[in-house]
């Protein structure tokens, strides 16, 4: 049975806690070989608010919603006021802001690191967009994924690269608001496969640095080698203050956009620690989002198995004794610590957290309560003959 203190310290994480949803994981997606069509996935930015607000509504923790420039404002500027309407019909807001430096045709050898001056300058316009629709909707960060990069030897050449992206990165940091933040994220390969222009955290990390003080470090969970060690990133970030937030998702091998905590829930538990370990100022503004493609489950079944899941999870982290793992730490009795730091990760946290979401008039069982809703199967019926066939885009 959980202690009075237990029960205190997982009601007061989860009343903090809040994590982004994709626009883009409620639409069609698919993999290199082809595309698998869902009959309730969103088709339109509408479709996908509307989803987002029931993910929401359903588990307390996710009142924003990401948004990709390209897909869900084609227009820029111009379609910021129908944004606004939606995000007043709906209740949820705009979340972070998300350019699209990888699907023009022109990006073929890179966008801000393209050899082209003139397509580097396209690239630019986009990015400065990107930071002008965020100022008007009140978003705070605008995240960049570089997809840039070669795929052999001696064919581009990597220093003036890395001089280019510092000079774009640069004049975007420039024309950020000043309560905005520009996150900068790495990826070790995909599309590229010889050399990756921002591979790593320690070169994000760099290119952060370089464009300015509100420039910061994004990491994705899916984008590092097998075996690294996550959590030792986070806390070098957190660290030096340059921690701006997480693409939360799982893979087997690569990055293979599974939902979160289905393949290592320990490394997410591991992560949730570094952060709770950290002072409040270090973790102040750290943003949790999701990056997720559901080619396979159910768009709003998954969404909502990832957000309970990241839920119980922060939980599990938040009961960690750290005071005595302090302790333990600085005795070197390496056993009774570890056992002290993954007690906490077994601990069934599933009691505490229904009565958390009872005392906050939430479903106490929030997949469950999507089944019974008959959102799913109502989604499906009005949207099914639009996505019959389809080979629509990520958006």
């Amino acid at each position: 049975m959980a202690e009075a203190q237990d029960v205190e310290r997982v009601w007061k994480a989860l009343d903090e806690f809040r994590i982004e949803v994709p626009s883009w994981g409620f639409a069609n997606t698919g993999t290199r070989f082809g595309k698998f069509v869902q009959a309730g996935a969103a088709t339109n930015i509408e479709e996908k608010f509307a989803d987002a607000a029931e993910v929401n509504a359903l588990t307390g923790a996710s009142p924003t919603v990401a948004l990709h420039v390209l897909w869900d404002l084609p227009n820029g500027l111009a379609d910021v006021p129908a944004i606004e309407a939606l995000e007043k019909k709906y209740c949820v807001t705009s979340g972070s802001i998300n350019p699209n430096l990888f699907q023009e045709q022109e990006y073929k050898y890179g966008s801000i690191a393209n050899p082209s001056a003139e397509i580097r300058e396209k690239a630019l316009a986009h990015l400065l967009c990107s930071v002008a629709v965020g100022r008007a909707l009140g978003s705070k960060d605008v995240s960049l994924w570089i997809a840039d990069g070669s795929n052999y030897p001696g064919t581009q050449s990597v220093r003036h690269r890395i001089e280019w992206m510092s000079e774009v990165l640069g004049k975007t940091h420039a024309a950020l608001g000043p309560e905005q933040r520009m996150l900068v994220e790495y990826k070790p390969f995909e599309p590229a496969f010889y050399h990756t222009d921002v591979a790593d955290w320690g070169m994000a990390l760099e290119l952060a640095r370089r464009a300015g003080p509100q420039a910061k470090v994004l990491v994705d969970t899916g984008h590092h080698a097998l075996g690294t060690n996550i959590e030792q990133i986070v806390a070098w970030l957190l660290h030096t203050g340059s921690l701006g937030g997480f693409h939360f998702n799982d893979r087997k091998y690569a990055d293979d956009d599974l939902t979160l905590g289905s393949i290592d829930p320990y490394q997410v538990f591991r992560i949730f620690h570094e952060i709770l370990s950290a002072s409040d100022e270090e973790r102040a503004g750290v943003a949790f989002m999701i990056d997720q493609s559901h080619n396979l489950k159910g768009k709003m079944e998954a969404m909502v198995q990832t957000v309970v899941a990241a839920q119980e999870l922060y939980a599990k982290a938040a009961l960690v004794d750290r005071a005595r793992l302090t302790e333990l730490q600085q005795s070197c009795r390496l056993v009774e610590a570890e056992e002290c730091f993954r007690g906490a990760f077994w601990m069934d946290v599933r009691p505490i957290v229904r009565e958390w979401r009872a005392a906050r008039g939430l479903p106490v069982d929030p997949l469950a309560m999507l089944y019974e809703s008959g959102y799913v199967e109502q989604v499906a019926r009005e949207r099914g003959a639009k996505n019959a066939g389809s080979v629509s885009s990520y958006a």
